[in-house]
């Protein structure tokens, strides 16, 4: 029989005893973890309104501010939004000029542009690559025009489509040191704009989306890369959108999920077990677009479809979050049940056929010799396959990829400036793409220097950026950890994506500059950790104003940093004692 008395009353002024065994009591385990900054949710959690929780509101500036511009409150919302975008776009700005100033110098084919600067042209010209001799970059930069385009097809080891886009520049401003670095020195300034928008939809402020772009804007791999004809920057660019794609596409799916849920009587909305572990979340465009960008980004390098696989977690890892936040009893079951396959073939069907659509040149040309490298390789040596029911030129792609493949895993010849991924984050070994040391008055270098001077272009990171986003990325880790902070999590989601996968190659050759592709996650959790040192809301004066000191100090001190380093970034000429000053670590020559 169950006793349905009531416990006695509590001594005046004691608190109400507990039952023994409470369900809502957390393991001893959990307990430990609030010694290290773990925070349960909030029992009043239950009784907010879930709208809330499920599309928190952006930061407004408070009324005072409006206030003394002078602006009546009836276009208060007007502003805010015009805010929300000129800041980003001054941002861009900046950094468009940063990237665009003198970006034909040095007039020299630096680096890696001695291949994708030439693939580019044929891509462009003939939709494949060519076999160029290996003396001909001095004959291109005295005279393009008078060099003839190979018709011999090249074996290449890298997707089409960075080359289309690096082409692409070329087709309008020729086959110069400009004509190639134009479209990596635009994507380079699209996606400090973007970050800005990003960092405003993540952290729910424009101040801390502007401040991560302007992290962004002067941060010195991203700037070198921006100005120089390299595949990774455009990979960057197109794992970025489609980080983008799917912060929007995640507000899109919660506001539809809030929409279905019941109201109360006071207007809060409600959680709903039943509407949570159902609802259909209908269709969701954005989430196509980022399967696009991810099989454009694997297009470009084919690391960009590892990306895919860590996006296309986090993505049903949101949809499963949502539900619990609407109120499902079982979230995770629920977005199997109802998520996941929509998401994967939004995703990686629309990214395969994207990868497809990007060889469109190397597949239209001819299958008799006179075509790409390797497309006539079916009508050769493939026929009377038991895959003969495939087109031969999808059987001779694929012959070509594994062929490709086996030379990726195979690439294990030493290099000057190859580097291992432990030593990415801490700028161990950055890469020169340019150097060269006149004598005094020679090539530049005033005669009364005294000695030799110093021209280089280093990719390398704005050291005070990259050292403060390793503790960064340590706070972005504990937040998520022991915070659950989402935003946390989505940033430690994309860096890892752009990190992690290297350290499986230990002996391959790989260098420091693929490191371009988590720059703007690294940008993010430095925003992120200023953020926290400026203070949560409800702080007092003095802790908002120490943490306005320090976090100030800190943005000043990187964009001094920058500003120093700026010779070497963009191959200005220096004093030989100069360039020596700016050679940090040893590792750097």
């Amino acid at each position: 029989m169950t006793s349905t008395a009531t416990p006695p009353p509590s001594p005046a002024g004691a608190p109400p005893a507990s039952p023994v065994g409470r369900e809502d009591e957390p393991p001893t385990w959990l307990r430990r973890l609030r010694g290290f900054g773990y925070v349960p949710p909030a029992a009043a959690s239950a009784r907010a309104d879930v709208r809330t929780r499920l599309v928190p509101p952006y930061t407004r500036p408070s009324k005072q501010l409006w206030m003394t511009f002078g602006l009546p409150p009836q276009v208060w919302g007007t502003w805010r939004l015009i805010v929300s975008w000129v800041g980003p776009l001054l941002v861009a700005l900046v950094a468009g000029v940063l990237r665009f100033v003198h970006l034909g110098s040095p007039k020299a084919v630096i680096f890696d542009e001695t291949y994708y600067a030439k693939d580019a042209w044929a891509t462009i010209r003939q939709g494949y690559e060519a076999s160029w001799p290996k003396d001909i970059d001095a004959s291109i930069l005295a005279n393009p025009d008078a060099v003839a385009l190979p018709s011999d097809p090249g074996y290449v080891v890298h997707p089409p489509v960075g080359k289309w886009v690096i082409g692409l520049g070329e087709w309008m401003f020729g086959f110069t040191p400009f004509g190639w670095r134009f479209m990596t020195a635009v994507l380079g300034t699209l996606s400090v704009l973007m970050l800005c928008r990003i960092g405003r939809r993540l952290f729910r402020s424009t101040f801390l989306g502007c401040l991560a772009g302007a992290l962004l804007a002067v941060d010195g791999l991203h700037l070198v890369m921006s100005r120089t004809a390299l595949l990774d920057l455009v990979l960057m660019f197109f794992v970025l959108a489609a980080f983008g794609a799917l912060l929007i596409d995640r507000d899109r799916a919660r506001a539809r999920l809030a929409d279905a849920l019941p109201v109360d009587e006071e207007g809060r909305t409600r959680p709903d077990v039943k509407i949570a572990e159902t609802l259909r979340l209908g269709w969701r465009p954005y989430r196509i677009l980022a399967g696009v960008c991810l099989g454009l980004a694997g297009g470009t390098k084919w690391n960009g479809f590892v990306i895919l696989a860590f996006f296309g977690v986090l993505t049903v890892l949101w949809d499963a979050a949502a539900r619990r936040t609407a109120g499902a009893g079982a979230p995770y079951a629920s977005m199997l049940r109802r998520d996941a396959l929509p998401a994967f073939v939004s995703t990686v069907p629309v990214a395969i056929v994207t990868y497809l659509a990007s060889w469109s040149g190397w597949i239209l040309s001819p299958d008799n010799g006179k075509g790409g490298y390797l497309r006539d390789w079916a009508a050769k040596y493939d026929q009377g396959s038991s895959l003969g029911f495939l087109p031969e030129w999808l059987r001779s792609l694929w012959h070509y990829e594994t062929e490709v493949y086996k030379f990726h895993v195979g690439l294990t010849s030493g290099h000057t400036y190859e580097s291992n991924p432990w030593s990415w984050l801490v700028l161990g070994r950055p890469v020169s793409y340019f150097y060269e040391s006149p004598e005094a008055g020679t090539d530049g270098c005033p005669a009364t220097a005294a000695g030799k001077c110093a021209r280089e272009v280093l990719a390398l990171g704005t050291p005070l950026l990259w050292w403060a986003g390793c503790f960064a990325l340590l706070y972005v880790l504990w937040r998520w950890f022991f915070r659950r902070d989402w935003r946390a999590g989505a940033i430690a989601c994309a860096l890892g994506a752009g990190l992690l996968p290297w350290f499986n190659y230990q002996e391959r050759t790989i260098f420091y500059f693929y490191a371009v592709v988590f720059v703007p996650y690294l940008c993010l959790a430095v925003a992120m950790m200023i953020g926290a040192l400026l203070g949560p809301a409800g702080s007092s004066e003095r802790r908002r104003a120490l943490g306005a000191i320090g976090a100030g100090v800190l943005v000043l001190l990187i964009a001094w940093n920058f500003i120093y380093f700026w010779p070497i970034y963009t191959g200005q000429m220096l004093p030989m004692d100069s360039w020596r000053g700016r050679m940090w670590l040893d590792t750097w020559v």
